[in-house]
């Protein structure tokens, strides 16, 4: 039995590159030929979902608690070892869409922060008010909180897959079609050097990749959404 629709491995797109390339043995696009290339339109594709802001890539952090007076998170460092006393974001963060706090320790509601382009100084209260992302830093009102905040993030995040052999799994829904053109599309420009089935793979691709993102804006069509009244002073860049 294969693989559900929530997942396929390396070996399974390859196989379809290969027939793709009228090669069904492998005798030219072997595996270990084909890998780099498929790395490659695993990266597009992950980048083409991300700017489409598509379903798999939205997350949600667990809690993260903002000690007293604390104005900022930073990235995650490179070696995951936060200094003492350093408050982080997911280092799979992309794009933030919201975040929300409320008090550390409590069972209440998330409450949306206001977004701002410019940050100001505020009186200190027990929330942090407002927040800002600026040279990959989250800054909350300089003066923090008063009390102790938690807060949850909702973000585009950035599924990084590396295939490294043929059993790996590439964890992303309906993938297949795309990631078999684009591969194909790749080996038949720069391995067979053929331009012409190139271009009719690379179209083949684009429109997998527009069936990717339609299935996942039509499931969210249904989501009832509050729209927010448009006026000039929406997005704020002084006080509330």
């Amino acid at each position: 039995m294969g693989l559900t629709t929530t997942a396929t491995t390396a070996s399974e797109i390859m196989d379809r590159v290969a027939q793709l390339m009228n090669d069904p043995a492998k005798t030219d696009y072997t595996y270990t030929v084909q890998i780099p290339y498929l790395n490659m339109a695993i990266d597009e594709m992950v980048e083409s979902l991300e700017q489409s802001n598509s379903t798999p890539t939205n997350a949600t952090s667990p809690p993260i608690t903002i000690p007293v007076g604390t104005n900022q998170m930073l990235e995650t460092p490179k070696d995951l070892i936060v200094p003492v006393g350093v408050v982080v974001y997911p280092n799979n963060l992309v794009e933030i869409q919201e975040i929300s706090e409320r008090a550390a320790g409590s069972k209440d509601m998330f409450i949306p922060l206001q977004r701002r382009e410019f940050l100001q100084e505020f009186p200190i209260s027990q929330s942090l008010m407002v927040w800002n992302w600026e040279r990959n830093i989250i800054k909350f009102n300089p003066n923090g909180a008063s009390t102790p905040r938690e807060v949850q993030l909702k973000y585009v995040t950035h599924s990084a897959v590396l295939v490294v052999d043929p059993t790996t799994i590439i964890p992303v829904m309906n993938c297949r079609s795309y990631l078999s053109f684009k591969t194909a599309a790749l080996c038949a420009m720069f391995i067979g050097e053929n331009q012409t089935r190139a271009q009719i793979l690379e179209a083949q691709a684009d429109e997998a990749m527009e069936r990717m993102t339609g299935m996942s804006n039509k499931g969210r069509q249904q989501m009832m959404t509050r729209h927010r009244p448009f006026r000039a002073g929406y997005k704020a860049r002084g006080g509330f």
